[in-house]
């Protein structure tokens, strides 16, 4: 159920402001700009506003170009229109915490009215208006029923964008997040005229030598825990130096532990950048690791979920994730 204030704001508004949060994702990405094109569809002026360039891994996604970094420019949108009378909203899309809007956080926020559009279940509300849909299998899902809602046409390129968003965020509908409405709506984008073999091969025939070597090197690190319950991968930046890879690179890679027929749950440990080590945990049956990055600090949804921390080794930090696996398969 849309809430029927952000039906009304979202028809409404001549300038809209998009955002998301840092280092994005296929949902994330695939939700900003299809959305994009679904209002410019019905003649709204929109800035995509992106914390950083759109990753080598979806440049692939129509109107990827049109991100704009500049956030400078982005509150010149947004006052000039209001300025000139016009009706200005800023949209959050796949954000569960204000805090994932980046270094950009409160300058996003002073764009009022400010309407938050999520599906993570450890979401904290911020913004004026939100819409949360925990039990939706993407935001990418929520953003097409937000388009029929507002009556707009969904164009060849957004059920693209849409498409992806869904793919990437249901693991290609292998999530218990995938109902009947998702595949429906995956048919619709595909009479659109979307080629889920073409979505298939952008998103996951994708791989540089370069990638494929950092796997290979993370890969090396797996260790499993619990009579084979519990995986662990980790990455370090060494190994992004030896490889040649980004941190964008290691998209995915916790698929592989977590594949393994005995795991309940998979953690996958990343030093991106000094000082900062991430989580993201992924798992399989009753787990729900979205309380268990709750503990950190962190969150997402009961299957997938992440939090990180600045002030800790990777040691330090996969003692502290295995004595949490252990606890919650306990």
């Amino acid at each position: 159920m849309i809430p029927e204030n952000i039906v009304d704001l979202v028809k409404g508004a001549t300038h809209v402001v998009l955002a998301t949060h840092v280092h994005p994702d296929g949902d994330a990405l695939g939700s900003l700009l299809g959305f994009a094109d679904v209002l410019e569809s019905q003649g709204k002026q929109v800035f995509r506003y992106l914390d950083a360039s759109v990753s080598h891994l979806y440049d692939f996604l129509p109107t990827a170009h049109l991100a704009n970094t500049d956030l400078d420019a982005a509150m010149h949108f947004a006052e000039q229109a209001q300025k000139a009378g016009n009706r200005v909203v800023a949209v959050a899309l796949d954000c569960g915490d204000a805090e994932r809007l980046g270094d950009s956080k409160d300058q996003l926020l002073s764009i009022s009215p400010f309407i938050v559009i999520d599906h993570h279940r450890g979401h904290r509300h911020f913004g004026d208006y939100v819409w949360l849909e925990s039990d939706c299998s993407s935001t990418g899902e929520m953003v097409y029923e937000l388009a029929l809602a507002i009556g707009a046409t969904v164009s060849g390129d957004a059920a693209f964008c849409l498409y992806v968003a869904i793919v990437t965020d249901t693991g290609s509908f292998r999530y218990e997040s995938t109902s009947p409405r998702t595949l429906r709506i995956a048919a619709d984008l595909v009479e659109a005229g979307v080629g889920p073999d073409e979505v298939a091969q952008r998103v996951y025939d994708n791989y540089t030598l370069a990638r494929l070597r950092l796997m290979e090197m993370v890969l090396s690190t797996l260790v499993v825990h619990a009579d084979g319950k519990i995986a662990l991968i980790s990455v370090n930046e060494d190994m992004f130096e030896k490889s040649g890879a980004g941190s964008d690179d290691v998209e995915g890679f916790i698929n592989y532990p977590r594949s393994l027929t005995s795991v309940q749950v998979a953690a996958f440990i990343k030093e991106t950048r000094k000082g900062v080590i991430s989580v993201s945990l992924r798992a399989k049956g009753n787990v729900d690791v979205a309380r268990i990055a709750a503990e950190f600090g962190g969150g997402g949804h009961k299957n997938a979920a992440g939090f990180r921390f600045s002030d800790k080794s990777i040691a330090d930090v996969q003692a502290l994730v295995l004595d949490a696996l252990n606890r919650a398969i306990t």
